[in-house]
């Protein structure tokens, strides 16, 4: 087993970052909290082009400026072009609680009036920097990652990644489920009940989430803010949320289903549905049908709910068997993929 030095040791960062320079772009500064709707109109057309089912909701974007641990001033940059508008931005974050590895996201978007000038190119080269920047801080002595989520389709933002360095490492697929077809209704273990969601379990729900998904590729354990905001958000369904919990020990969660519902996505899908973020069981409990329960309870709750579909993504290659899980209870997937690409230390 190879034995790692320090990020700080290992990373070669860029001494400072030089603002890019672009005919389209009149000034460069740090997003701010209150830069949520100009990323929300921006989003807007850069999604229709990207992802066309769906879009980036205005409230996401409030939330994901005003988190605690996000530095605004030093991880982020907007472009504001002559009519004022942000026309593009990046966002770097870092994961909370590192425990397996350093890995730094790269968000952001640019408008497609402005694609094809070189300006993607200028903004990638920046977030690289930075999150080359984010790594070097680190005193850690674990694997650093930069990582980028880019449409399959989008050929041209993957290529770019591809010449920066980054490589295509994994892929997530969307997965619907049509509800006008027959339900299988599944039960777990008789030792096992799958309860509505109960406040009085988020933290615990929380501890089974960090186990689950403790195997997954590049998973990091979800922080309580984060967590938070999922829960407490604005689209979540408490009503389409399952936990499971022992018998002996209601207490104790043991697997959970957490569902939402964005309605601003409809029209541009062309059906009502759900979206199932999160299904996971404490690896000690796999095996007894909690996941197969947890989900046809989804799909049943989202029915009497009036809705059409329920829409998930999933990890190719999951290593818990959930992409065969889905396929069993009816789920087919669609034309959106997603690719992983990845810059590592």
């Amino acid at each position: 087993m190879t034995t790692l030095s320090p990020l700080r040791e290992r990373v070669d960062a860029p001494h400072r970052l030089e603002l890019p320079i672009h005919p389209d772009i009149v000034v460069w500064r740090p997003l701010t909290a209150t830069d949520a709707p100009a990323l929300g109109r921006l989003h807007a057309a850069a999604d229709a082009v990207d992802h066309p089912d769906w879009v980036t909701p205005e409230a996401e974007l409030r939330d994901r400026l005003s988190r605690s641990y996000v530095d605004l001033e030093h991880d982020s940059i907007a472009g504001i072009s002559r009519t004022g508008d942000i026309v593009a931005y990046g966002l770097n974050l870092v994961d909370q609680k590192p425990s397996t590895l350093v890995r730094v996201i790269l968000n952001g978007a640019i408008d497609p009036a402005v694609r094809g000038r070189g300006l993607g190119r200028q903004l990638l080269q920046w977030q690289r920097g930075r999150g080359q920047q984010q790594l070097a801080a680190s005193d850690l002595a674990l694997p650093g990652w930069i990582l980028s989520w880019q449409p399959a389709h989008n050929e041209s933002a993957v290529a770019l990644a591809r010449l920066l360095g980054f490589r295509p490492v994994r892929y997530s697929d969307t997965l619907t489920r049509d509800l006008t077809k027959p339900i299988t209704p599944h039960e777990p273990d008789p030792a096992i009940r799958i309860v509505p969601w109960t406040p009085s379990l988020s933290a615990a729900t929380l501890d089974a989430h960090r186990a689950a998904f403790r195997d997954h590729w590049g998973s990091q354990p979800t922080g309580e803010e984060t967590w938070s905001g999922l829960l407490d958000g604005p689209f979540i369904r408490h009503d389409l949320t399952f936990l499971a919990v022992p018998v002996d020990d209601p207490e104790n969660v043991v697997g959970y289903a957490v569902t939402s519902v964005f309605e601003h996505d409809f029209e541009s899908q062309g059906y009502t549905s759900s979206y199932l973020d999160l299904l996971g069981t404490r690896s000690a409990w796999r095996g007894r049908g909690i996941a197969s329960a947890l989900l046809s309870r989804v799909l049943t709750a989202t029915k009497t709910a009036g809705l059409e579909r329920v829409v998930l993504d999933v990890d190719s290659e999951n290593p818990t068997g959930a992409v065969g899980l889905y396929v069993a209870q009816g789920f087919e997937p669609n034309d959106d993929r997603q690719v992983a690409l990845l810059l590592n230390y």
